[in-house]
């Protein structure tokens, strides 16, 4: 994986994280994904997954001591695990997190009395850090398994430097959209998301598109998450070229392990809203 430095306009990267919730449904894996508010600038109205840029609360050293399987992590590939909890926690309300007494995932019933918290941890009132102390919890870093790593293309006014990671979102924590950021939300098989895309009945940009997609070749959690951990995490900075008709088009490396590595460009710029009905 790239670190940030000494890409194209690293100076303007933005560090940013984002975790595919999963679970077992009863006609096979299902990803949590939210529709993003359509006043917010980047990827308004578009169907995602929880996520969002990384704090500068989110290094504090004091993190590191409150949490569990980031040991030996540079402080940039930590700083992204850390922004991937809360962000899930503050984006769907689902939190990566055990109770210091227990050692366990904490229950829906701990994960209740904390829901006030999503707001001010949102609002940058409240640190990741305080908020662990307060309660008396560790975050679950061990429950991230890295799936993808894409930066968006040097052409665009904000750029991203984003890590996706896979999570087996705990069974009894229930996922809701935050109602700011996010206006909606559902857990849905990646092949009824991709068909639903393709029939114009919602919105989902290029880079999740791809990931969904390549989600969607695991029939449950378990085979998801296996095959991320055996899988190298290639780094997808789409260029800027043409093909052979000289039409423009996004490019991204074969060996990322997608079913393109071409895309035209006129199908990326225009992120339509979808159709109505």
């Amino acid at each position: 994986m790239a670190n940030g430095q000494g890409q194209a306009g690293s100076d303007r990267l933005i560090p940013a994280a984002t975790i595919l919730l999963l679970r077992d449904g009863m006609e096979g894996l299902e990803v949590f994904m939210v529709v993003r508010h359509h006043q917010i600038d980047f990827a308004s109205g578009a169907l995602v997954f929880p996520g969002g840029k990384v704090d500068k609360l989110d290094m504090a050293p004091a993190v590191r001591e409150r949490a569990d399987g980031m040991d030996g992590l540079d402080d940039w590939e930590f700083s992204m695990r850390v922004a991937a909890i809360r962000e899930a926690f503050e984006e769907s309300g689902v939190l990566l997190a055990r109770s210091e007494q227990t050692g366990s995932i904490i229950d829906a019933g701990r994960l209740k009395g904390l829901e006030h918290y999503r707001d001010p941890l949102n609002r940058g009132e409240v640190g990741i850090a305080d908020f662990l102390a307060r309660e008396g919890l560790r975050l679950a870093g061990d429950m991230l398994t890295p799936f993808a790593h894409w930066i968006t293309p040097n052409m665009m006014p904000k750029r991203f430097d984003t890590r996706f990671y896979l999570a087996n979102a705990p069974e009894d924590h229930l996922a809701v959209h935050d109602g700011s950021e996010s206006v909606d939300s559902v857990w849905i098989r990646p092949d009824i998301a991709l068909r639903e895309a393709e029939e114009g009945k919602r919105t989902i940009i290029f880079p999740t598109r791809m990931n969904v997609e390549k989600l969607g070749h695991s029939p449950n959690v378990s085979h998801a998450i296996e095959t991320a951990k055996k899988t190298p995490v290639v780094t997808v900075e789409p260029q800027v070229t043409k093909n052979e008709k000289g039409e423009p088009i996004l490019r991204i490396p074969a060996e990322a392990g997608y079913s393109v590595t071409d895309e035209p460009l006129s199908a990326v710029a225009n992120v339509a809203k979808p159709k109505a009905g």
